[in-house]
């Protein structure tokens, strides 16, 4: 039985489309890449005033550069991600190449971009528990933004993310304890 997604899911392409379909019963919109057509732009504004979206793009480049310029347009938008590596197949990443479990793990941990100000981390944060700085930094940072769910981050990327998301410093913290047990 297919898990019911109320929200529109956007994705960048046709294969993502397919995968997602497999597991869930939900509405879903391709971008087809970061140059997205009017009447695309228009669907996912339907979408988002009526249903709320929620952003699911390639844990790459190009995928941070079309849930960048999606979160401007939407600032409301709930955001899931996964690891480059449950999106990883031969050479190719992207949604398409993610597990059912690996997806409704994701879309189970949506985050919003929070307007508040409120900066509850910062860089010594990040330092003082080796996520920068260190040999294994970008390992732990993986690990870190799975069980969160924002996503693998470079530090700047990580920082944003954990004051973006209104990541609490308690689940924070849980998940630290976490990243130390498997590093």
């Amino acid at each position: 039985m297919k898990t019911k997604i109320d929200q529109v899911i956007i994705v960048e392409g046709r294969d993502d489309i397919i995968n997602l379909k497999k597991y869930f019963d939900a509405e879903i919109i391709a971008t087809h890449g970061y140059g997205i057509s009017q009447q695309t732009i228009k669907r996912i504004e339907t979408a988002y005033k009526n249903k709320g979206i929620i952003i699911l793009t390639d844990p790459d480049f190009a995928g941070e550069k079309i849930r960048k310029r999606l979160n401007l347009m939407f600032p409301n938008a709930s955001n899931a991600f996964i690891s480059r590596q449950d999106a990883l197949k031969d050479d190719n990443v992207g949604v398409e190449n993610a597990a059912g479990d690996v997806l409704t793990d994701a879309l189970l941990k949506v985050h919003q971009i929070s307007t508040s100000t409120k900066e509850e981390f910062q860089r010594s944060d990040l330092m003082k528990n080796g996520l920068i700085g260190e040999n294994d930094s970008s390992n732990k940072r993986n690990l870190l933004g799975k069980i969160l769910g924002i996503g693998y981050a470079n530090g700047k990327q990580l920082l944003g993310r954990l004051n973006g998301y209104g990541i609490t410093r308690e689940a924070f913290d849980l998940a630290m304890k976490e990243v130390k047990k498997h590093v």
